[in-house]
């Protein structure tokens, strides 16, 4: 079977590329070259530019059986590629996101059937429109993956702050944690999402359904910051608890991935994906999973962390503005 990837090399694509060479798939991988170093020596590298009309018709040349689509963030791409793998390719596997998930929640589980609506991130609004360009058709056989949170390199913290958070933990300056800590947030990492992704390749029976993929896994941020700090040495990380709404009002840039995304609990149902793929258990656990980005991160946490001046110094601001609060 030849298995063509659009990305490859980033969060979650890497990881399904190596583990379809493991399952021996012929695999195929489209970018612009600048990691491929990483990749596994099996794959095909076709080179190119995703934003370049030209670059990209390419890959209207050959013929695949199934094409995992990484890297479409617009409506008129995911319109692109049907008119460009229509007749070609046997399935289509677009990456969505779970964060498109109607916020605040319906209810405490998510399945499939829940509402895609996010009025407070426009990437999330964004993958619901190119979700709707698959639906509204059916030239192009398509299977919709869902994941929440995946990493590998990325560490995962509530503000997007990553690499400063590590700054503030190991210099014993206080975190940001959202609203009191409490809600509960799915952590799922890409070794884990890989094997049942790669399972979903030439199922019939998933063409033309969307599925959730993330792990089983919901943690408390409180939990994860700690475990971040366990990780780097320190037992105890300074947590400073500061309502979403608040933190908007001081960055409104927080508010896409914070009032659409982590500042809910994110729980979801996996069960639809297991009925096709079988149960794959994710057990990657939060100590090691973040001792796994951590060490995946390393050359980038010993360069300049610290140098985000301008976000250190708003964050120092709004503790000590919350603090004050009640005394």
């Amino acid at each position: 079977m030849k298995v063509l990837f659009i990305g490859g090399t980033g969060q979650i694509s890497l990881e399904c590329v190596r583990e379809a060479v493991r399952q021996g798939y012929d695999v195929s991988v489209f970018n612009r070259g600048l990691r491929n170093d990483i990749l596994p020596d099996d794959v095909n590298i076709i080179q190119g530019d995703f934003d370049n009309v030209e670059s990209y018709s390419i890959l209207g040349d050959y013929c695949f059986d199934v094409v995992c689509q990484f890297i479409a963030y617009e409506a008129k791409d995911v319109a692109r590629d049907i008119d460009l793998f229509e007749g070609k390719v046997k399935q289509y596997i677009f990456i969505s996101s779970a964060s498109a998930y109607i916020k605040p929640p319906q209810k405490s589980i998510i399945t499939e059937d829940t509402p895609l609506e996010n009025k407070y991130w426009d990437y999330s609004q964004k993958k619901v429109d190119c979700e709707a360009v698959l639906t509204e058709q059916d030239a192009l056989p398509y299977t919709i993956v869902r994941p929440s949170h995946t990493v590998r390199t990325s560490l995962p913290t509530a503000l997007a702050e990553k690499e400063i958070a590590v700054y503030r933990i190991i210099n014993s300056k206080p975190i940001i944690v959202p609203g009191d800590g409490s809600s509960l947030w799915t952590l799922t990492h890409a070794l884990d999402f890989a094997p049942p992704f790669v399972k979903l390749f030439g199922k019939s029976e998933s063409i033309g359904q969307a599925y959730n993929l993330t792990s089983n896994n919901a943690y408390r941020w409180d939990e994860i910051y700690q475990a971040l700090g366990r990780v780097l040495g320190v037992d105890d990380v300074k947590i400073v608890h500061v309502p979403s709404d608040t933190l908007v009002r001081y960055n409104p840039e927080w508010s896409g991935g914070l009032l659409g995304d982590k500042g809910w609990t994110s729980i979801f149902d996996n069960s639809k994906i297991k009925s096709v793929v079988g149960d794959s258990e994710c057990n990657i656990e939060l100590d090691e999973l973040m001792r796994l980005v951590v060490d995946e991160n390393r050359q980038n946490l010993s360069a300049n962390i610290g140098d985000n001046i301008e976000m250190n110094t708003l964050m120092d601001k709004i503790i000590e503005e919350q603090e004050i609060l009640g005394k």
